[in-house]
């Protein structure tokens, strides 16, 4: 049975004709995976965006998305998705930045990007400069750090909850809410020391001395 979703539109030409109309804006271009990628000018975006969405009619920012290279000088890269609806295409754009140095922000030209751009922010520290609105979106009030850095630590953070027994928002130290912290490392061809329940059957014994339910 045919699959009745759209097809997407053929790559073919799109990343010569897309990178000789924005010049000398792109630094890097890439299609491999039926895909194209374009790395620009962090300086440029905004004027790369609004001609991508004008005059090759990518109306759509579907994602603003964050990677982290920490060997790299500048370890950020931000990814923003676009698609064309009248196209039916879809092409990637990045820039590269670092811990201080704050990308253009692109709310002007889509206001879904507000949203993006804070989350990004929230989880990699990523600054969008021209958004006035960016506060983290995902994780507590007074939350310090960014925790899809690579080098995050998982240890020794603080979390914040609602005490119903202070009646008051508390700070404690993280620590792993579980019912059972009680583990048998033992490697499970060495068998239990323990009984397992329903085991001691296997104990009983047959009036012949064969156990019960042994095969013949």
């Amino acid at each position: 049975m045919a699959n009745g979703a759209p097809t997407m539109s053929s790559n073919e030409g799109v990343a010569a004709t897309l990178a000789k109309s924005l010049g000398a804006a792109v630094l890097d271009t890439v299609e491999a995976y039926d895909e194209i990628s374009f790395t620009v000018d962090r300086k440029k975006l905004p004027d790369v965006m609004e001609k991508l969405r004008t005059k090759h009619e990518y109306q759509q920012l579907v994602e603003i998305a964050g990677v982290d290279y920490p060997d790299r000088p500048e370890r950020f890269e931000v990814c923003y998705h676009l698609l064309s609806l009248t196209k039916n295409h879809r092409i990637r754009v990045k820039v590269t930045t670092d811990e201080d140095m704050p990308v253009p922000t692109v709310t002007h030209i889509w206001e879904v990007a507000g949203w993006l751009e804070r989350e990004v922010f929230d989880l990699y520290g990523v600054l969008f400069d021209g958004n006035t609105d960016l506060r983290r979106i995902l994780t507590d009030y007074g939350f310090q750090g960014y925790p899809f850095r690579k080098d995050f630590p998982l240890t020794g953070y603080v979390e914040m909850r609602y005490s119903e027994e202070a009646k008051r928002v508390v700070y404690e130290p993280v620590k792993l809410a579980q019912d059972f912290r009680s583990f048998d490392f033992m490697s499970p061809w060495e068998g239990a020391d323990y009984i397992l329940p329903g085991d001691e059957k296997s104990d009983e014994k047959s009036e012949d001395g064969d156990d019960k339910g042994a095969k013949e």
